[in-house]
């Protein structure tokens, strides 16, 4: 099959959907592979590499081509040019794409990624959310830093000593470990919450402060069972409101504050509001990571940097892997490849099965329906 890697269209989307590592096992496979001209570019991969292990370089890489791999969905016109019957890789924020009817009426089967069953050790390899979040976290620290006009670590000198930043993570999923992880690296000292108790020993391990929330019996069984399914759980009210006292009290005293905290298909929750920004030191740096879906913070802008009265900044950089464009390509890419190879059998004959539950997760629309369920 002609498998096509057309150029990301999306404004300050780097990143490619295969890489001259995954495309030679593509054509080892026993696929066709083109690649739309300075697709790679934005991530460092040249076109001569792609070549030099067999792709075809092209103007179009949608003609011709039965499945189409991208990092973005196609959007409008890209739509359009998708063969009937083709199918589509991507992800495609499924439940604000406002396009997936057009999809159907192209006849197109479409995986989105993003809604790959967390819980299930085989599709691991093929979890385009950890891969990304994983790197999302190291960055946003390194982003957060080059705003914070002080030190991370404490040094001691003749001229006097520098204390340490103190750094809070809000949210442990896969890029709040890493936050901690690479703050702790660069010498902050760091503190960090979550709805999940259970992430208290992963915080810990790394060497970070358990931001601690007394929670119910009730709350503790929603919360393990939550944690089976990869996701979080609503709080109650009384928990909102202890919760909202220690952020409170850590946020204030905070250098840099990180929030990464997503609800999938829902706007990001709140975590921090305008108050609780006012009582922080001048200088004091705050990312948000979920700026792109509403954000947790209240005042930041999508693609903005905000400085409040009292001198913090608040960043809302949206699409932060797409800041490491190269290592984001590759691991997006090794889990695209994985993906793909799910859809041919033992004979290398192309197969859409709904008995596949990987499938059947990601499948959005096929056979002119759109398949997601939403709300």
């Amino acid at each position: 099959m002609q498998i096509g890697i057309p150029t990301e269209t999306v404004v300050g989307e780097n990143r490619v959907a295969a890489t001259p590592e995954t495309v030679k096992k593509l054509i080892n496979a026993g696929h066709s592979v083109v690649i739309e001209r300075g697709a790679g570019l934005k991530a460092a991969y040249i076109d001569s590499a792609y070549e030099h292990v067999g792709a075809k370089i092209t103007d179009d890489a949608y003609t011709g081509s039965q499945i189409i791999l991208k990092v973005r969905a196609p959007k409008g016109e890209e739509i359009q040019k998708l063969a009937p019957n083709s199918t589509v890789v991507a992800m495609f924020d499924p439940y604000r794409n406002t396009e997936l009817d057009q999809f159907a009426a192209q006849q197109v089967s479409a995986f989105a990624l993003e809604l790959l069953p967390r819980t299930l050790s085989r599709a691991q390899n093929m979890d385009v959310l950890s891969s990304q979040a994983n790197l999302a976290g190291y960055k946003s620290v390194l982003l957060a830093a080059a705003e914070y006009q002080r030190m991370f670590p404490m040094l001691m000198t003749a001229a006097g000593t520098v204390k340490p930043a103190r750094v809070v993570i809000m949210g442990v999923g896969v890029a709040g470990l890493q936050a901690i992880a690479t703050a702790k690296r660069l010498g902050a000292v760091v503190e960090a919450t979550d709805l999940r108790p259970t992430a208290k020993d992963q915080v810990e391990s790394l060497g970070g402060k358990w931001l601690d929330v007394p929670m119910s019996e009730e709350e503790q069984q929603k919360a393990a069972d939550a944690a089976k399914n990869g996701y979080g759980w609503m709080p109650g009210e009384q928990y909102i409101k202890d919760q909202a006292i220690i952020v409170d009290k850590a946020v204030s005293n905070a250098d840099i504050v990180i929030t990464t905290a997503l609800l999938p298909g829902r706007d990001a929750p709140r975590l921090i509001k305008a108050e609780t920004v006012a009582k922080m030191k001048p200088g004091s740096v705050i990312l948000d990571m979920a700026v792109e879906t509403g954000g947790n913070v209240e005042g930041s802008q999508c693609g903005e940097t905000v400085v409040t009265e009292n001198g913090v900044k608040i960043l809302g950089i949206p699409n932060i892997p797409s800041t490491v464009s190269t290592e984001a390509s590759a691991l997006y890419a090794r889990n695209v490849l994985n993906f793909v190879e799910t859809l041919f059998d033992s004979e290398k004959n192309f197969v859409i099965s709904q008995d596949d539950e990987i499938q059947k997760a990601l499948l959005v629309t096929h056979g002119g329906q759109v398949l997601l369920k939403r709300g």
